[in-house]
């Protein structure tokens, strides 16, 4: 998983990234098969902004947050996107359309 952290506005220390990093390995326990992760943290007046670009197999997931505090929006961040990575692994691993093979035949009586 390349991960790569930049800020707008804003100089990303060491101490922010490897804060990122370590949050980040959770996506990674999750789903091992990421390829790319691009972080942008964003500094506006009031609020810290917070956004992810996420590449998987044959998809980008795209997850922002807001929150005055830069920690906080990056926690939100996290979860926001340990959701929706969960929920495409389930989409992955879900078959709704089976083989006809697979269904028994209109013309033998079910099995009681």
């Amino acid at each position: 998983m390349n991960l790569t952290v930049s800020g707008h506005h804003l100089a990303v220390t060491p101490a922010i990234r490897s804060y990122v990093e370590g949050k980040f390995s959770r996506i990674k326990r999750h789903f091992d098969q990421v390829i790319n992760v691009s972080v942008i943290l964003t500094v506006d007046k009031l609020s810290q902004k917070a956004e992810v670009t996420c590449h998987v197999c044959g998809q980008d997931i795209f997850v922002e947050s807001d929150d005055p505090d830069l920690y906080a929006a990056i926690d939100l961040l996290v979860d926001r996107l340990d959701r929706r990575i969960i929920k495409y692994k389930d989409r992955l691993q879900a078959h709704p359309h089976d083989a006809l093979k697979h269904h028994p035949s209109s013309d033998e009586p079910p099995v009681v």
